[in-house]
């Protein structure tokens, strides 16, 4: 049995006739957990767009810096990521866990495969990380999961993370939607978000990506502006640098302006301040 018909044997309820960009996004990385209309739709988006790989890795490494300094610089030990997606190398909870052997993290997507892979990579890991299907755009659904509600404590600090979910969801009000997971967090919490942006792609790459993306199983891509990416955070303090091409958020070596505009994506971290 081939790779792509062993996890259509082991995962019944995927879709396995449309792209996702969840396992477009692994093949990019180098990752396994993916089929063929992904590689092949992932690679129609490099003939598109030259830097989609570019971005798919400087998401990726912000994300890694972004949970690095919440949990070594803030001190937030619980973290619920929201549309978690296939794990590959520098997953949050390995990132987290370097750090703080206790915090806890508790993924989310709406990908069978995605959470598939997740709980096959995590193994009995229970009492530290939890993987659950359920659509972000549903908060109710998502904060009452067992695998949400049972293992955060919500009294407590948590750390949303929304990297490349808002920009794909249905609707193009994500300031609605971060403001539900937001107003379940305490104060001291956190909300770190990427979003796909226009910084060296042209309008015609950006319309084929939109034409490619609408053939999949997640067909919207909302591109936005640094205010726009800031209007994501309602409520929230922005950590220094703010909102800032993601490979310029806090990197671990000197970041070009040209190398990190390639990446086509905003980062930003703020944390929801303390009642006066």
């Amino acid at each position: 049995m081939n790779h792509d018909a062993e996890l259509a044997a082991q995962v019944a309820n995927a879709d396995f006739d449309r792209a996702n960009i969840a396992r477009m996004y692994d093949y990019h990385l180098g990752g396994s957990a993916n089929f063929a209309i992904d590689r092949e739709t992932a690679e129609q988006a490099l003939k598109i767009a030259p830097t989609e790989r570019d971005y798919c890795f400087a998401n990726r490494a912000f994300l890694g810096r972004a949970v690095r300094h919440l949990v070594t610089e803030v001190g937030i030990d619980q973290f619920l990521d929201l549309g978690s997606g296939v794990p590959t190398v520098g997953n949050v909870h390995e990132i987290a866990h370097e750090h703080n052997p206790r915090a806890r993290v508790a993924y989310v997507d709406w990908e069978a495969i995605a959470c598939y892979h997740a709980r096959h990579l995590l193994g009995p890991d229970e009492d530290r990380v939890s993987v659950t299907e359920a659509d972000v755009c549903d908060p109710d659904t998502v904060l009452n999961a067992p695998g949400v509600a049972g293992l955060l404590d919500f009294s407590r600090p948590i750390a949303v993370l929304a990297f490349g979910i808002l920009d794909i969801i249905p609707s193009t009000d994500g300031a609605s939607l971060v403001t539900a997971y937001r107003d379940a967090c305490v104060p001291g919490s956190a909300l770190a978000v990427s979003n796909n942006a226009q910084l060296t792609r042209t309008d015609e790459e950006v319309a084929g990506l939109r034409f490619l993306l609408s053939t999949t199983s997640t067909p919207q891509l909302h591109l936005r502006t640094p205010e726009e990416v800031a209007a994501l955070l309602p409520g929230y303090t922005l950590i220094e640098p703010g909102v800032v091409p993601a490979a310029q958020w806090r990197p671990d070596r000197p970041v070009s302006d040209e190398e990190a505009r390639r990446g086509n994506v905003y980062g930003a971290v703020g944390l929801l301040p303390h009642r006066a």
